[in-house]
């Protein structure tokens, strides 16, 4: 992984002003997680990596979320970092835009949220999927008026939904990062 992601994380992390205590909590363990080095952004890190996500909301204040093949639950867009990112928020909109087939998105690039959670991962290398854990820095994305979503290789389904109104089963603290990401609208 490139040394300018790292640090851009390293950046990120230690001046953003965290959310919600869970938020901070969690940028705390990042932080010390990137102790260990640029592996840590990787999946080759097995204790754990920096992911990169976003919460994609429309004009309406709708947020676009994808059903995961693999987990079954409803989140934010995102995923591991690649090589070629040279910035935390830069990972973000990649995968969001990978992954919602729409382009023109627009990044807010102060993150919304952070959280860890458990997963099973593999390294990236076609080894079995391990015990891990995703350190997910949040970021708000907007999404153009009358664009259209497409479904990835990634997602069973992608929809959008009232932040009052929205389906189960959901990842872990995906309702936490709505109340940050809508402010930043007005």
């Amino acid at each position: 992984m490139n040394d300018e992601l790292y640090a851009d994380a390293v950046r990120v992390l230690g001046e953003w002003v965290a959310t919600s205590e869970e938020g901070d909590l969690a940028r705390k363990r990042t932080l010390e997680l990137l102790a260990d080095g640029p592996e840590a952004m990787t999946r080759a890190h097995r204790a754990g990596h920096v992911t990169a996500s976003a919460l994609v909301v429309d004009g309406d204040g709708r947020v676009l979320l994808c059903l995961h093949g693999r987990l079954g639950k409803w989140m934010q867009l995102g995923g591991h970092c690649e090589p070629g990112d040279a910035t935390l928020a830069a990972a973000a909109l990649r995968e969001a835009t990978e992954e919602s087939g729409i382009d023109g998105l627009v990044l807010d690039p102060v993150p919304i949220d952070v959280d860890v959670h458990e997963v099973r991962c593999g390294a990236g290398d076609g080894t079995p999927a391990t015990a891990s854990a995703h350190y997910d820095v949040r970021f708000l994305v907007r999404c153009p008026a009358g664009a259209t979503e497409q479904i990835s290789e990634e997602s069973s389904a992608l929809g959008w939904f009232h932040p009052d109104a929205l389906p189960t089963p959901l990842a872990s603290a995906t309702t936490r990062q709505i109340p940050p990401a809508l402010a930043r609208l007005t």
